[in-house]
């Protein structure tokens, strides 16, 4: 039997640093152009079962460094190593003509569960037992 998936809730701020564009010869179309391509490349990871995605740039103004993130991915996601990757692609994902990165704009956190099911090691009342 194969393991459950990994529920995988991904979830990234905006920094200073793209509110700050254009700067270097990049512009803020650079860093959106960048960010489609880092989710396409967490959808075509092997593994991944993309769920959906929230945007909440319309209610948060500035950026974010933690919670409330700016937006989230919510995927199954088959191990670990594959979590490790989505976050990578942060990393490698280019923005622009030049050196720059994702993660001089983007960030990161991964939080990493399960689907919410009731546990097999959890009796549940039978209908009258529950007071």
């Amino acid at each position: 039997m194969a393991a459950p998936p990994l529920r995988v809730l991904f979830c990234i701020g905006i920094n200073q640093n793209f509110f700050d564009l254009p700067t270097d010869g990049i512009t803020t179309g650079d860093v959106w152009a960048a960010f489609v391509s880092m989710m396409d490349g967490i959808k075509a990871l092997p593994g991944v079962d993309f769920i959906g995605d929230i945007d909440d740039d319309s209610h948060m103004v500035g950026p974010s460094d933690g919670w409330p993130w700016t937006c989230y991915l919510l995927a199954d996601v088959d191990t670990a190593d594959t979590v490790k990757a989505a976050c990578n692609l942060f990393r490698t994902t280019g923005v622009g003509d030049g050196d720059a990165k994702l993660w001089r704009f983007a960030k990161v956190e991964a939080r990493i569960g399960r689907a919410l099911t009731v546990r097999e090691d959890v009796a549940l009342p039978t209908r009258g037992d529950a007071r």
